[in-house]
């Protein structure tokens, strides 16, 4: 499955999901001092960007330390991503960080909120695939990140402005087309294993 910049942007999106956060931002934010949440907004953001380009970059590198193949890989974040858009599809919004009450540093926001495993899981495999493209995923990240920043920021505004119910069905829809992206990323795995082996 070859990517463009404007599909990894839309996969980044998919798969950092901020609008199916907002519940868990604006829990994790509530015990914020409303002075610092700018800054800690732009802190947290950071994190979980250099987590990110630190993954993208030691892409190849941890592929050949742990002998992995860009097949298994493939098919492995498949699964993941398929995870993920099951729990967005069918799980209700769970506020897991719910009564935290300390200003957040790197947990949860930063990691495993934006940096978790499936968005980890997609740098590693659109650098493992185009090395060349750097560039590209490099911006879409970039692009991505800012959205989940902006987002953050914004959560509490937009939750009121949105409505639960809207939050709601944009997470269900995001979910869709992420179970069809899956889908798409282990059938391609599979596909070249069985072709190339």
């Amino acid at each position: 499955m070859d990517h463009t910049f404007l599909s990894a942007l839309v996969l980044l999106l998919l798969v950092l999901d901020p609008l199916g956060s907002l519940p868990v931002f604006i829990s994790v934010l509530r015990g914020v001092d409303p002075r610092r949440r700018t800054r800690v907004v732009l802190r947290e953001t950071a994190i979980a960007f250099a987590v990110l380009l630190a993954f993208m970059f030691s892409g190849q590198a941890f592929l050949r330390l742990m002998h992995l193949s860009e097949r298994s890989l493939e098919v492995a974040g498949g699964v993941i991503l398929l995870v993920i858009a099951m729990r967005m599809i069918f799980a209700s919004a769970q506020h897991l960080y719910a009564g935290e009450e300390r200003e957040p540093f790197i947990f949860p926001l930063a990691v495993p909120l934006m940096a978790g495993p499936s968005a980890m899981a997609t740098v590693l495999l659109l650098a493992s695939r185009a090395p060349d493209r750097m560039p590209d995923w490099v911006g879409a990240l970039t692009v991505a990140m800012a959205v989940c920043a902006l987002v953050l920021w914004a959560s509490e505004g937009l939750r009121r402005l949105l409505g639960d119910s809207v939050v709601t069905a944009l997470e269900k829809l995001m979910g869709l087309v992420l179970t069809a992206i899956a889908v798409e990323m282990i059938l391609a795995g599979l596909k070249r294993y069985f072709l190339e082996s």
